[in-house]
């Protein structure tokens, strides 16, 4: 199979934010979709890697605030490059985020709108959980067009140098995701990147 012809499927990008104790986090996902209007529900997937994750499955809420073309690249860093158990994402960043009526943060910097969610079931995926939520307040923040990973991918992430590595030096392969660029003669089958922290098969060879 070409799995390219995977990229022609269509995602958004948001940022999911859960609550526990007194303990804030967030993180990137691109799988947040609406499934039925009546009632208001919408269905999110987590990798249960996430510190995030478990923190949904222990509350049982999130916010999803849906991040639009004017989001700068370290929104993506702050929430999508680091782990919630290192770091606290939102040190430093409180003037841009909002609590919902129970007191999950949301983001309001580079982001069209937020939706409060309380999940109604899970579902076990293996690498991820498939929450099912009812959405339970919401507002739109910006009138700005909603960012899709593509244009994440043509617009938002860095481009990786463009020369080519002159002759006799190592290949070189960019991860697809935040461009980060790894040199030798291959790439490990079990590398992870640095910078975003997925693994080799997201990295692409420079021609």
């Amino acid at each position: 199979m070409n799995n390219k012809a995977m990229y022609a499927l269509s995602y958004g990008l948001f940022v999911l934010c859960a609550r526990r104790g007194e303990k804030d986090n967030g993180c990137i996902t691109n799988t947040a979709i609406q499934v039925t209007t009546t009632p208001n529900r919408i269905v999110v997937a987590i990798n249960k890697d996430n510190y995030t994750h478990d923190m949904v499955r222990e509350s049982g809420r999130f916010t999803l605030s849906v991040l639009s073309e004017e989001a700068k690249f370290d929104l993506f860093q702050r929430f999508g490059f680091q782990s919630g158990r290192d770091v606290d994402k939102f040190a430093g960043f409180e003037g841009h985020t909002a609590r919902d009526g129970a007191g999950v943060r949301y983001v309001t910097l580079g982001t069209s709108a937020w939706l409060s969610c309380r999940v109604v079931s899970a579902t076990d995926l293996g690498t991820h959980t498939l929450f099912l939520a009812d959405v339970e307040d919401g507002d739109v923040l910006s009138q700005a067009p909603s960012a899709t990973y593509s244009y994440y991918q043509a617009h938002i992430k860095p481009r990786p140098a463009a020369a080519a590595p002159a002759q006799g030096s190592k290949r070189r392969w960019v991860c697809k995701v935040c461009g980060y660029v790894y040199e030798g003669e291959e790439l490990p089958a079990d590398f992870i990147c640095p910078i975003c922290k997925h693994p080799a098969s997201d990295f692409e060879l420079l021609e």
